[in-house]
């Protein structure tokens, strides 16, 4: 596929991981950031967070999701920074346009897909927004779309509180679905040669997750049993975290087949019983079995249990930390990387999908972008002259 052009008016997270999938095929990625206004800090609140980079607009928090990427900053309150926002999309040409404002402002800030499908009829434009256009004021942050949408309330130990992933999987699922709709627009578009639009509600993208557990509710559960079961499966056993001499091991048991291969190991002999043969029987004695595994794996450093339970075809893993995760010989050589303005290499997670045509130097994202770094440089390609420009700073129309 050509190497696209991708205008985003985004800030926070979810679109910004979007965005970088784009990034992370070549593409060319451009966000759009709001001009100051007042004694706020400029542009996206994200550059703001998390310790402090090289450039005061650089935060650690703002650098992951933005490697790869372009910035310019419009006034889209202004007629003028509307105008400029059609030109950019219709001269450079921009192939797709996303943006993650309140859709009760689209039209207001000339951003909705009939403004700007007018000014490129083959744009493909995509809105991520806490519920879709049908509640265009309703705002919506990751912690909260976990609560509204029952993850907290299935996540943690079962005589415990609520509580959130450890990562924000809404904000990422929901860009996903953003990415996704995008192919398929694209495909669309090279058999019809004209653009479409997408709109992504993060309350609905979190809830299509819940295929395990929704359909539970017709099907003889109670509420109560379609709620939190700590690091236990609700329906196979055993599925556990138990303890070893020096921390965690996982183990999951997945089928009878599993089991009697567990069983098969002479330090896990004694938990063999004819009324454990089948899942329904474990689980019925679901508390005996998880103790009965527990004191076997105390006995056992973590990594010789996980080997020793992976030998026989069993699903074991140790509880990795972050900085072990990407030493794993199937993820450290897949990492990207970039490079702060001062030389230091930042690791950053790698694609989604493995892309073997992908040379070493392809795995070098540029440094997140600074606030309106390419302003001048894009508004240039719009076939503005030097002396518009230097006006439309002054008055504020771009930074």
């Amino acid at each position: 596929m050509d190497k696209l052009t991708v205008l985003s008016l985004e800030q926070a997270l979810s679109l910004s991981h979007a965005t970088q999938r784009f990034a992370h095929l070549g593409w060319r990625v451009i966000r759009v950031e709001a001009t100051p206004s007042g004694n706020r800090l400029p542009g996206d609140p994200n550059r703001y967070v998390g310790k402090p980079g090289e450039k005061p607009d650089l935060s650690a928090y703002f650098i992951g999701p933005n490697a790869g990427k372009e910035s310019i900053a419009l006034n889209l309150k202004t007629k003028e920074g509307r105008a400029l926002l059609r030109r950019i999309i219709a001269q450079l040409p921009v192939d797709v346009f996303c943006c993650n404002t309140l859709p009760k402002r689209y039209a207001e800030l000339g951003i909705d897909y009939e403004t700007l499908s007018a000014a490129n009829p083959a744009l493909i434009w995509a809105g991520l927004s806490a519920m879709g256009p049908k509640y265009p004021d309703v705002p919506g942050y990751d912690p909260a779309l976990q609560a509204l949408t029952g993850y907290m309330d299935i996540t943690g130990d079962p005589n415990g509180p609520p509580m959130l992933c450890g990562v924000p999987f809404v904000d990422l699922k929901a860009g996903d679905e953003v990415y996704a709709g995008v192919c398929l627009a694209l495909a669309e578009r090279a058999h019809t040669g004209r653009g479409s639009r997408i709109d992504v509600s993060m309350t609905q993208a979190a809830v299509s997750w819940l295929v395990t557990t929704i359909p539970l509710l017709d099907l003889g559960y109670t509420p109560d049993e379609v709620r939190r079961n700590g690091n236990e499966h609700r329906e196979f056993v055993p599925v556990n975290v138990y303890p070893t001499s020096d921390g965690h091991v996982f183990l999951a048991v997945g089928n009878d087949v599993q089991w009697s291969r567990l069983v098969s190991i002479e330090a896990f002999a004694a938990l063999a019983k004819p009324s454990r043969e089948t899942n329904e029987g474990r689980r019925a004695d679901r508390d005996k079995i998880h103790h009965e595994i527990g004191a076997v794996t105390g006995g056992y450093a973590t990594d010789d249990i996980a080997g020793l339970l992976s030998a026989q075809g069993l699903v074991a893993a140790p509880i990795n930390t972050i900085p072990q995760v990407i030493d794993l010989p199937q993820i450290r050589n897949t990492l990207l990387e970039t490079q702060t303005p001062a030389g230091g290499k930042v690791r950053l997670p790698p694609p989604a999908v493995e892309q073997p045509h992908l040379r070493e130097c392809e795995r070098r994202l540029p440094f997140a972008p600074r606030y309106g770094q390419h302003t001048e440089r894009v508004l240039e390609e719009a076939g503005l002259r030097r002396e518009e420009i230097e006006t439309l700073t002054s008055d504020g129309t771009v930074a």
